[in-house]
């Protein structure tokens, strides 16, 4: 009964991670609560996430990365890249590759893409290259990066974590390095070759065809205020014209003298000319009840739209991209006040392959949507410090604390020597960064909670119970006993590729580090079952989670590059699809050489 009770739920998980009826850290929760609740798991059980050693290790490397984002180390290689990275599309996806993965082998990949996501625009604009043949390459560079140690992403910590409770220890910083160098390679010469070819020459490199890329020459346009008007004499503000009506109005023209944001204040005059944001049936209706003149199309006519319409000395157009830990996440541009915030108003949200341009103010905001935003070059300039917000430029060196450049950088080898040598844990070790980070200034005190990736943390939390509940209900062993029946007479050279190709698509359809939550158990017991080493199993489930390749939304990287680089969701199965293929077959085999299949 426990087991029948233990694979319902998580049947229900899988279903109810798939559809996203909830946030996945919620789901994950109520997946706790309810195991505690049935009495699957004791309440220290059900609790156990939170002070499990992997959770607490993953949080603690959020936040050196961010030390090292804030004082500049990886802005150190841009001039690298443009130096080395040529004009040739192989030689500029070989040279990009090589400098992130390196880096993301010690940093987490997250961090690496929303550094680098600027430095690629404007070297894409620099050398009038699409980005689109970059950005694609750039993530996967770095999920490969991330798999050469243990602390290159948080699935190589949370396996390892995974590994301990079971009781095979935790993984070294270097154990799986041989095997991570290896793949990455392969991976990096096949971008080299098949990207320039397979990925599409999409996006506009110009940064003046930006607003075109949004189609805003049917949704931003000038209307003249009338002597008839009923908005003469009232401020912007209290004529209510933005709320009644799907309208921004984005600057006030009067006598050739333009007025910017913020503009609520500002009294309306005969003769005025608001520029705006809106659909041409809101700009029919604002025409027949507020008495304005919408002006001939022909004043863009033969025009770069955007070039001079929305930006000039003062004003200036941006894309911005929605962050995965942002607070706006889940909440619309209206109950935000994103006008009043930021003093920005958003044209328009790419999110994906959809456009949005109409009641854009209704819509809740995901992770990896791109907003168009307008507003004074001071406020954009602003939006470059926010934490749930990455401006797509090349961001304002006098945000980081370059001085402290040489002591971060000390902090994180020392993290990283100590652990190599296992004088202390990894935990220990990660711990002391954090506090020494803090302690010599390279991270402030707030900017330490704003680095860690909650939603990552909770759905770790509440994904250990169910881990818990399957090892004790026996769910594993039954799983594993049933696989053994189908799969014992195959070599282990098979039955590592089926638990690699198992773990892609479990990958695919919820998370990497939920992959590896469930997978690892059963493929260590499958192993044990059959005399095999349980090691070079969890090395297949844990490369497996981390090489995600087939869609813009299995890895947090692919989402982050979905929108800048204008991209289709085909796209990234495209090219992903043959690297997926060619991993599930060489990785099992290079586990089997470099760590063998008997047990040890």
């Amino acid at each position: 009964m426990q087991i029948a009770l233990t694979l319902g739920i998580l049947i229900l998980a899988l279903i109810a991670f798939i559809a996203e009826w909830l946030p996945v850290d919620v789901t994950a929760l109520l997946i706790a609560v309810v195991l505690m609740l049935l009495g699957l798991v004791t309440p220290e059980e059900g609790i156990s996430g939170f002070s499990n050693s992997a959770t607490i290790t993953v949080m603690a490397m959020f936040i050196l990365s961010e030390g090292i984002g804030r004082t500049g180390v990886i802005q150190v290689v841009r001039d690298v890249l443009i130096k080395w990275g040529g004009k040739n599309p192989r030689q500029q996806i070989f040279v990009m590759g090589a400098i992130v993965g390196s880096i993301t082998a010690f940093i987490n990949n997250t961090a690496v893409v929303a550094v680098f996501l600027p430095i690629v625009e404007d070297w894409g604009k620099k050398q009038n290259i699409s980005v689109s043949k970059l950005l694609i390459p750039l993530s996967y560079a770095t999920v490969l990066g991330g798999m050469i140690t243990l602390i290159g992403t948080s699935t190589n910590i949370v396996a390892s974590g995974v590994s301990k409770e079971l009781g095979y220890g935790e993984f070294g910083l270097f154990q799986f390095t041989p095997l991570g160098i290896i793949t990455f390679m392969v991976g990096l010469l096949y971008l080299t070759l098949a990207a320039p070819r397979l990925l599409p020459d999409r996006k506009p490199s110009s940064s003046d065809l930006v607003t075109q890329n949004y189609g805003l020459n049917e949704y931003v346009s000038e209307v003249v205020v009338t002597p008839r008007s009923s908005l003469v004499g009232q401020t912007l503000g209290s004529s209510k014209i933005q709320r009644t009506f799907d309208l921004d109005v984005l600057e006030i023209i009067r006598n050739d003298i333009h007025f910017p944001q913020p503009l609520a204040d500002k009294t309306l005059a005969v003769g005025d000319i608001l520029l705006v944001r809106g659909s041409r049936e809101d700009l029919l209706k604002i025409r027949t009840k507020r008495g304005l003149d919408i002006l001939p199309e022909v004043q863009f006519g033969g025009k770069a739209f955007g070039e001079t319409e929305l930006s000039s000395v003062e004003e200036g157009v941006a894309e911005v991209l929605i962050l995965s830990n942002a607070n706006l996440v889940g909440s619309s541009l209206k109950e935000l006040r994103f006008r009043q915030r930021y003093n920005v108003t958003v044209l328009a949200i790419r999110r994906g392959e959809e456009l949005l341009r109409e009641r854009i103010g209704q819509i809740p905001l995901r992770f990896g949507d791109l907003l168009l935003v307008q507003g004074p070059k001071q406020s954009l300039i602003g939006l470059q410090t926010s934490r749930d917000l990455l401006v797509i430029e090349q961001r304002d060196t006098e945000t980081l604390r370059q001085d402290k450049l040489g002591i971060a950088l000390a902090i994180v080898l020392g993290v990283v020597v100590i652990a190599a040598f296992d004088w202390v844990p990894i935990l220990v070790t990660a711990l002391a960064g954090v506090i020494l980070m803090i302690v010599t200034g390279c991270l402030k005190p707030g900017e330490m909670y704003n680095a860690v990736r909650w939603d990552i943390i909770f759905l770790l939390a509440g994904l250990f119970p169910l881990g818990i509940a399957m090892d004790k209900s026996g769910a594993t062993e039954w799983l594993a006993s049933h696989l053994v029946a189908m799969g014992g007479n195959l070599s282990g050279y098979w039955i590592l590729m089926f638990f690699y190709l198992a773990t892609s698509i479990l990958t695919e359809l919820l998370s990497n580090n939920a992959a590896v939550i469930l997978m690892i158990p059963i493929a260590a017991n499958v192993a044990t079952t059959l005399h095999l080493n349980p090691l070079a199993f969890m090395f297949a489930v844990t490369f497996a989670a981390s090489n995600s390749y087939l869609t813009p939304i299995g890895y947090q990287t692919n989402t982050m590059v979905y929108g800048p680089g204008g991209y289709k969701f085909l796209d990234f199965t495209r090219i992903g699809a043959p690297l997926n293929l060619l991993l599930t077959v060489i990785t099992p085999m290079l586990i089997i050489w470099l760590y063998g299949l008997a047990p040890t």
